[in-house]
């Protein structure tokens, strides 16, 4: 296995757990915060992919989808590929309206596609490539990039997963 095809397994998981996750889930339950400070599952999933699309397309030098494939419209939200949801208070996250399920695991899957055929791509020598971004020392590599990612969508596809349990008031263990 090369590490173009490891990276692109790592984020195949997140895109089964992801569609396994928000399958079926209404409005209300993609609205829900267990408290005033929780982020929704609809918040959270497009988060996630927010955070990939930018990622990903800034080491891929292209236009994320948010703005190439005009997603920002079908979440009927303004363009800014700025806005990936991190720093968001409480109060825009609580503000954030969800669309449908469907639509949230079609972005990730646009993403995702995405995201393949830049791994695909990948050598073992573009992982050591230097990222000009000089707010971070040492400055990341694309590898350490690519790690970034992959942890940002762990935490938060298991938000999503039990987040979606506390809606369905699932149990570890049988009543």
């Amino acid at each position: 296995m090369n590490v173009g095809e490891m990276a692109a397994d790592a984020f195949s998981r997140t895109q089964r757990t992801m569609t396994m996750a928000l399958r079926e889930l209404t409005a209300e339950q993609l609205a829900y915060r267990p408290h005033a400070e929780a982020n929704p599952i609809g918040w959270i999933a497009w988060h996630l992919t927010r955070i990939q699309d930018h990622a990903m397309s800034a080491l891929a030098d292209r236009e994320q989808a948010w703005t190439a494939e005009g997603w920002h419209a079908k979440f009927d939200m303004p363009a800014d590929p700025q806005n990936t949801g991190t720093g968001h208070s409480a109060e825009e996250v609580g503000a954030f309206t969800s669309p449908d399920a469907q639509t949230l695991v079609d972005y990730y899957d646009a993403v995702y596609t995405r995201t393949k055929e830049y791994l695909a791509a990948l050598s073992p020598e573009d992982l050591d490539r230097v990222l000009n971004e000089p707010r971070w020392n040492p400055m990341p590599t694309v590898g350490v990039r690519l790690v970034s990612v992959f942890h940002d969508n762990s935490v938060h596809v298991g938000e999503v997963s039990y987040v979606k349990g506390l809606v369905e008031e699932r149990h570890w263990f049988p009543a």
